[in-house]
């Protein structure tokens, strides 16, 4: 898999992914399975996430259930502030009928594989038009930060 990925993964070697998981086994199972190839953030709730999140974070791997703020919050409050990163939601809950008027990319139900997760971040991240500006400079005036 690894020569496989490698083509597409030069091409996106400066993607930064931020890992949200309120278990911190599965969190740092998922961000060690993406660091070899993006650069990896991790929180371990939501309120972590909104704390973690800025105009550098292209894909957020978002848990739907977790205590205190929920996927779906975060979802909302990142959507409302004005960030355009890519969202996979991660969970163990089929989507149903909240696939239609969801904000998200992709939607992976637990478990997962890593083939699979890789898969979903290259995907997302070739639909998406390369930022020429320096993200970091730019800074979205929101109420999460």
């Amino acid at each position: 898999m690894t020569e496989t990925m490698g083509q597409g993964m030069a091409d996106n070697s400066n993607v930064d992914v931020l890992v949200v998981d309120d278990d911190p086994r599965l969190a740092d199972l998922f961000a060690a399975w993406l660091e070899p190839n993006w650069t990896v953030r991790t929180a371990y709730d939501g309120e972590q996430a909104l704390e973690a999140v800025d105009n550098s974070i292209d894909v957020v791997v978002l848990d739907r259930r977790m205590t205190g703020l929920s996927g779906d919050e975060v979802l909302s409050l990142l959507r409302a502030s004005g960030y355009d990163c890519s969202v996979i939601i991660v969970s163990a809950i089929d989507p149903s009928i909240d696939r239609l008027e969801a904000d998200w990319d992709d939607y992976l139900v637990k478990p997962i594989s890593k083939a699979t997760l890789l898969e979903k971040i290259e995907r997302v991240t070739s639909r998406r038009p390369r930022r020429t500006i320096d993200r970091e400079d730019d800074p979205v005036d929101s109420p999460v930060n």
